[in-house]
């Protein structure tokens, strides 16, 4: 039965001239193996969350990264015993290898959802409860921001935005739930 566990819930927040974000950071646990998801930037807040699931930065098999922006992407470096992916590639060391669509050795499916960025993907986890789609920026919202879902909401970060609202459109009717990449887990209404 695959496991869901929220380590860190992402935020992003201006105070004066100074912002302060980090991604969601999921784990999800398949089989024996436990995949992180969208590490951020909150090394200590992460190394706690890890010590109280009972978990050494080694016993991370995969790294998975929805996107290259450093809020999301960071702390990868504490996992060197870890593969990353991404939307195309498994990284292990210096070697890479073209992945075939799902994380290894499970039934996790990494979706190409670009527009964020023309390298975004995200991550399909099916559950008993339905499937939780971990959706990276394709979903955001500032901290003062009322987390509403539209399609069309602009964000200033995307690279093309046609591209991301058919991103939207296509993760809003496969997903039962959305975990966002700065914000709370959602039920997505059908």
């Amino acid at each position: 039965m695959v496991q869901i566990k929220i380590l860190i819930q992402g935020y992003a927040r201006h105070e004066g001239e100074i912002s302060y974000s980090s991604s969601t950071c999921v784990l999800v646990k398949e089989k024996d193996l436990n995949i992180l998801v969208d590490p951020g930037v909150a090394r200590e807040k992460l190394a706690q969350a890890l010590g109280n699931e009972g978990l050494k930065p080694e016993e991370i098999n995969y790294v998975f990264l929805t996107h290259s922006h450093v809020d999301h992407s960071y702390a990868m470096a504490l996992f060197p015993q870890a593969k990353v992916l991404d939307n195309e590639w498994i990284y292990d060391g210096d070697r890479q290898e073209k992945h075939d669509g799902f994380v290894p050795e499970t039934e996790l499916a990494i979706i190409q959802t670009p527009g964020h960025t023309l390298d975004h993907c995200s991550l399909a986890v099916p559950t008993d409860k339905g499937m939780v789609v971990i959706a990276g920026d394709l979903f955001w919202w500032p901290d003062h921001e009322e987390q509403k879902v539209d399609v069309s909401k602009d964000d200033s970060f995307a690279v093309d935005k046609k591209l991301l609202i058919a991103s939207r459109e296509k993760i809003l009717k496969i997903a039962d739930f959305i975990i966002p990449g700065h914000g709370r887990m959602w039920r997505v209404e059908k």
